[in-house]
């Protein structure tokens, strides 16, 4: 597949583009021709305390390689000073800012754990939520402030799942939810400045972690459908880039404001391929191979549902119209 250069001229700050979604996200915008600013706190000869070998400078390469142009700025998202003098140099070099996307601790080791809430480990709590939380209303309050100027532009929040809840423990659940929530508050108050907010989740994502974790490479990973059936069903973080880039050119992407949506669900409206022409579909493949067999995980659905069809009542009668 050849992508177009359908962003060409257009700035972007990917938040969090260090690796997994993030850097995929970056990738894909340059593919489209995009100017980057590769964000995060990974940089050559100072990793962030994740330990791992990603670097801000690498993703910036990928970016220009790909055809735009990827600018790397250290930036601790959860230290407000940095983030202001990060957009206050987007908008002093490049006097624009048409998309923020935030990944920031996508895959943070302080979310580890699926223990239930009272058994969670909140030691570490405060640190996370500013990181996980507080760093995306930072990054978003002063990205907005340059697209309402402009009355144009585009915030996604990277999350997980594309139902209202998250995964994990209780600290996870509140991170990737309010990711979710974000956007759609943002949205409401974004509207009448022409700028959409949306959140977004991959599929199986193929992280630089997960490939590790599978012992495979980007080349080999069709050999860890061994371990796990469901993995062959995986996407590259090229994918959710792709998504993310096409409705970043979408001139009605507006209409999506707070919407949760996925990659997925994206790629069937764009035509949207991976980097190997596949289009993977997890939310389909999750329906028919995972969910049937999970049975505690269709009950929580069918709460969810319950739940917010209340909620869905209750708000036609404060409209009168139910």
């Amino acid at each position: 597949m050849r992508t177009k250069r359908i962003l060409d001229g257009k700035v972007a700050v990917v938040a969090g583009a260090t690796r997994g979604a993030g850097r995929g996200i970056a990738r894909a915008l340059g593919e489209a021709g995009a100017t980057v600013y590769c964000t995060g706190r990974s940089v050559r000869g100072n990793p962030s305390p994740y330990g791992r070998p990603e670097t801000i400078e690498e993703t910036a390469d990928f970016v220009t390689r790909a055809g735009g142009k990827g600018v790397a700025v250290r930036v601790d998202h959860g230290v407000e000073n940095e983030v202001k003098a990060l957009f206050a140099r987007v908008a002093k070099e490049e006097g624009r800012l048409d998309v923020l996307a935030d990944s920031v601790a996508g895959e943070d080791p302080m979310f580890a754990g699926f223990e239930p809430f009272w058994k969670t480990d909140l030691s570490r709590g405060l640190d996370l939520l500013r990181q996980a939380v507080l760093s995306r209303i930072f990054t978003a309050r002063y990205a907005a402030a340059i697209m309402i100027e402009k009355k144009r532009g585009l915030i996604v929040e990277v999350t997980e799942g594309d139902l209202l809840g998250g995964s994990g423990n209780i600290l996870h659940d509140v991170a990737k939810s309010g990711a979710k929530t974000l956007a759609f508050r943002m949205a409401e108050e974004l509207r009448p400045h022409g700028v959409a907010a949306v959140s977004v989740t991959p599929g199986f994502l193929r992280s630089e972690s997960m490939l590790e974790g599978f012992g495979v490479t980007e080349e080999t990973w069709r050999d860890a459908g061994k371990k796990d059936p469901n993995f062959l069903e995986s996407e590259s973080p090229l994918f959710v880039g792709r998504a993310v880039a096409a409705l970043a050119a979408d001139p009605d992407a507006l209409e999506r404001t707070g919407e949760i949506t996925s990659s997925w669900e994206l790629a069937r409206a764009y035509g949207i391929e991976d980097h190997d022409g596949r289009r993977p579909d997890w939310g389909a493949h999750a329906a028919r191979n995972v969910l049937p067999s999970l049975s505690w995980l269709r009950e929580g659905f069918e709460r969810q549902l319950a739940w917010l069809e209340k909620l869905s009542r209750r708000a036609r009668s404060y409209l009168g119209t139910g």
